[in-house]
C-alpha cells in the first residue's frame, strides 16, 4: 500500500539530554571534584513551560535519576520541562548536603532557563520516599538562603508547588527497633547521629519542622500499607501544614505498599499532572 499524507503539526519535538552537569562538589575529603549531574526532558523551541524537578528514592544511601524517565516523558508531554536530579548519598555527605544539591540543580536550571524553555517563575518538585523527604524539605525552606550553597547563587531555589510520596516527615519518629540497629537505620545516617538519642538534630532534618502558612501548595501521597514509611508520617505533615493554614491535600492509596504499583497507574499520574496543570498554571 502506498499513501500519502499530509500531517498538522501540532506538537514540539521533545528531546532528553541524559547526564548534564549542574554542579561540581567536593570529594574525597576534599583533594578532588565530583560532577553532579541530572537528566532533562524539554520541547524544542515551543513556548516556556513550568519545570517539575524529579527525586528519586533510596533511603539517602543510594538513587538512580534515569529509573523513571518513562514516567517523567508523560509528563514532559502534558506540558512541562521535567528535570531528574542526581544528589549525593549520605554515605558522601550528611544533611543538609542532599537538600543544597537539589537546591543547586534548581538554581542551574534558572540560569538555564532560555535554553530549555523554562518558565522561571513556576518550578514543581515530586519525589519519592528519601526523594519525597528532599522535595518536602525544598519546598519548605525556600526563603532560607543557609540551604542555598554553590553556584547561581543569584538565582532562587523556591518552587511554587510539591508532590511528596510516601516521605519520612518526621526523622525523630520512624519505626523504633532494636536501640543498635536503630543506630544504623538511614535517617540515623543521613544526620550521622542516632536519630532518637539526638531528636533535636533529627528535627532539624525533618520536613515537619518547616511547616508554614506560606508554604507552596503541597499533595501528599502514600500508601495505607506502607511497611517502610508509616502511612502516620504523611498524616503528621499534612496535621502540621493544616493547622498552620497551608494549602495542602493528602491522598491515601488503599492498600498500597512503599513504592508500590498502585503509585504508577495512570490514574495516580493524572491526579498528579491535574494537581501540577492547577498549580504551577
Amino acid at each position: 500500500m502506498k499513501q500519502l499524507i499530509k500531517v498538522e503539526v501540532k506538537e514540539p519535538q521533545y528531546l532528553v539530554d541524559t547526564d548534564v552537569t549542574y554542579a561540581q562538589v567536593d570529594k574525597w575529603f576534599g583533594h578532588m571534584k565530583q560532577d553532579l549531574k541530572l537528566d532533562i526532558i524539554y520541547p524544542e523551541h515551543a513556548e516556556k513551560r513550568p519545570c517539575i524537578v524529579w527525586i528519586c528514592g533510596g533511603a539517602w544511601v543510594e538513587m538512580e535519576k534515569s529509573a523513571h524517565l518513562v514516567y517523567l516523558c508523560d509528563l514532559a508531554r502534558q506540558g512541562f520541562v521535567v528535570a531528574s536530579v542526581q544528589y549525593r548519598t549520605s554515605n558522601e555527605v550528611k544533611f543538609p548536603g542532599q537538600l543544597e544539591d537539589v537546591k543547586a540543580a534548581i538554581r542551574y536550571l534558572r540560569a538555564h532557563s532560555d535554553f530549555y524553555g523554562i518558565d522561571p517563575e513556576h518550578f514543581g518538585v515530586m519525589g519519592e520516599s528519601a526523594g519525597g523527604h528532599l522535595t518536602a524539605m525544598t519546598a519548605l525552606t525556600g526563603k532560607r538562603k543557609e540551604f542555598d550553597r554553590g553556584a547561581y547563587l543569584e538565582y532562587s531555589s523556591e518552587v511554587q508547588a510539591a508532590i511528596p510520596w510516601y516521605l519520612p516527615a518526621d526523622l525523630s519518629k520512624m519505626p523504633c527497633g532494636d536501640p543498635d540497629e536503630l543506630a544504623a537505620a538511614p535517617e540515623s545516617l543521613l544526620i550521622g547521629k542516632h536519630a532518637v538519642i539526638h531528636a533535636e538534630d533529627a528535627l532539624s532534618a525533618s520536613p515537619i519542622s518547616y511547616a508554614a502558612k506560606d508554604a507552596p501548595p503541597m499533595l501528599l501521597l502514600h500508601g495505607t500499607d506502607d511497611h517502610t514509611v508509616p502511612y502516620e508520617q504523611s498524616e503528621r505533615m499534612y496535621e502540621a501544614l493544616e493547622q498552620a493554614g497551608a494549602d495542602v491535600s493528602l491522598i491515601a492509596l488503599e492498600g498500597a505498599d512503599h513504592a508500590d504499583l498502585p503509585f504508577f497507574q495512570r490514574e495516580v499520574w493524572e491526579i498528579i499532572t491535574k494537581f501540577f496543570k492547577e498549580k504551577l498554571g
